[in-house]
């Protein structure tokens, strides 16, 4: 017989780094585990370090207004008694309407309120809910619209206006 059968042969080309099916084993275990390994130290190191922006000076503050719902729910006392006019004029409005600030029309001043008396009182309820010009929406804030149309009434009727109070909701059966 010849050097070069075939049983010879088959076995010469099948030559590797893997020699017994303990060598196949661990290669096929070291396959898998070495990159999970890999995976998990370069999430480690990515999430490690908290890096704050530049120059910010309250990290915490800024990351809880970065990762905060997008909506929430307030939850106020129905019940309570609604407040006057003045009370919310002196809480709400007082700030820009007693020095004119940003062009807001001065607390009793008949002359720069006569104009807007003429619209009705609807328009000005609705540009104190809504804003207007310089000022901010007043709606939905720390009072309820009635409060913020109570307002309005308190305003107004010192430049001479005589609007009727907006009527408190009826409450439910």
């Amino acid at each position: 017989m010849s050097a070069n059968d075939n049983n010879t042969a088959h076995e010469e080309d099948h030559t590797g780094p893997v020699k017994t099916p303990k060598q196949l084993l661990l290669m096929v275990l070291y396959s898998f585990v070495v990159p999970i390994f890999a995976i998990i130290a370069l999430v480690y190191y990515v999430t490690s370090g908290n890096m704050p922006a530049a120059g910010s000076t309250n990290t915490e503050k800024e990351l809880a207004l970065r990762i905060q719902k997008v909506g929430s729910v307030e939850i106020r006392d129905a019940n309570r008694p609604l407040k006057s006019g003045a009370e919310v004029y002196a809480a709400q409005c007082a700030a820009c309407h007693t020095a004119g600030l940003a062009g807001a029309p001065k607390f009793a001043d008949a002359a720069t309120w006569a104009p807007r008396l003429k619209t009705g009182f609807e328009a000005l309820w609705n540009s104190a809910l809504k804003g207007k010009n310089a000022m901010g929406a007043q709606g939905g804030g720390d009072f309820t619209d009635i409060e913020i149309g109570r307002a309005v009434v308190h305003l107004t009727a010192s430049a001479g206006g005589k609007f009727a109070e907006p009527a408190a909701p009826a409450a439910a059966k």
